[in-house]
């Protein structure tokens, strides 16, 4: 039996928890068709610990895409990605499997643990942050969201309800802004004294496709390498999960950096 054949199935704490079912099928499956070693970690460090453990036997995650990206993150830190292909197993809440389905892996268990066995590899993009952060999807640089200092009074909400009846109701809510410069292999697309909605980004292709949103005006299209978000403390959204607050942080696109196993064709 070839080095191909011979699985390390890692199952996440959180799958066997939440879809035990699930999981016993996607065993079965994966038992049925290769060499399996089925590994059971109970925390993310002995998650950590089975996946530097490998050797030589190709890692299968059954999880979600928190699951996903912990792997990436580890085998990236490893610098690892470049040598293998990685596969994945989706199983978790709905809500939790956007990722993994955005990227081509099969919703159904069984759809999802035969293109393990039977599929090809795709090699894909991937964004890493001077932090050393990994971003497989999309990443959003939203304004924050206001938010009331302390607990309300009652002289607050009297002023309040003074203000609501003397001034006239607004036709539409406040568009939520902030001041960031941001830069695209070094050219400037906006600065702080400009305000924005938000930034967009998402790679395609070896580049990252970035996107800037001034309120009441058309969004500006860039396409580069290195994009560099920096101004007063933001926070920004990368793979759905918030971060920061950071005063700086710069992503660079890896072209074909990781490997996902995927249905042919």
């Amino acid at each position: 039996m070839s080095d191909h054949d011979q699985l390390l199935v890692i199952v996440d704490p959180v799958a066997r928890r939440s879809d035990g079912e699930s999981v016993r099928i996607a065993k079965d499956v994966l038992s049925a068709g290769a060499e399996a070693k089925i590994c059971l970690p109970g925390s993310p460090e002995e998650f950590a610990r089975a996946l530097a453990r490998r050797g030589s036997r190709r890692p299968v995650v059954l999880g979600d895409d928190r699951a996903l990206l912990r792997t990436v993150a580890l085998l990236h830190r490893e610098r690892e990605l470049a040598a293998g292909a990685l596969s994945l197993v989706p199983i978790g809440a709905p809500g939790a499997l956007e990722l993994a389905h955005g990227l081509g892996v099969p919703r159904a268990t069984p759809a999802a643990a035969r293109a393990v066995l039977d599929g090809s590899v795709r090699r894909l993009d991937l964004l890493v942050d001077d932090s050393d952060g990994v971003v497989l999807g999309d990443l959003e640089v939203p304004a924050p969201v206001a938010s009331a200092a302390g607990s309300p009074t009652v002289w607050g909400t009297c002023r309040s309800l003074v203000r609501t009846l003397v001034r006239p109701a607004p036709t539409a809510l406040a568009v939520r802004t902030h001041r960031l410069r941001v830069e695209a292999d070094g050219v400037l697309l906006s600065d702080v004294d400009t305000p924005l909605e938000n930034v967009t980004v998402r790679s395609i292709g070896g580049a990252a496709e970035v996107v800037v949103h001034p309120p009441a005006a058309p969004a500006r299209h860039a396409t580069a390498r290195i994009l560099t978000v920096s101004g007063p403390d933001f926070r920004y959204r990368a793979d759905g999960r918030v971060a920061g607050p950071v005063r700086r942080r710069t992503w660079t696109v890896l072209e074909k950096a990781w490997g996902l196993t995927l249905p042919r064709g």
